[in-house]
């Protein structure tokens, strides 16, 4: 069974990407591009699922709703 996970995705200091998984604790990972960075998180969210042994089961306690941008003004 395969699995969908949402990533969040970062763009860094330094010009890369960093993305994390929020419902798998510790599921991170980087790249140069976001195809890059979306090859390194599948790999990933594999690797952490193995190490808990469950390949099959879905961490998702509540379904994805989707983003929104919060806009706050900064203090002057």
């Amino acid at each position: 069974m395969k699995t969908m996970q949402f990533v969040v995705i970062e763009e860094d200091e330094d010009g890369g990407y960093v993305g994390s998984v929020p419902d798998i604790p510790g599921c991170h990972s980087q790249g140069d591009t976001p195809d890059g960075l979306m090859e390194n998180m599948k790999e990933a969210v594999e690797l952490c699922l193995e190490a808990r042994g469950m390949e099959n089961e879905l961490f998702l306690k509540e379904k994805f709703r989707g983003t929104q941008i919060l806009e706050v003004p900064l203090p002057a």
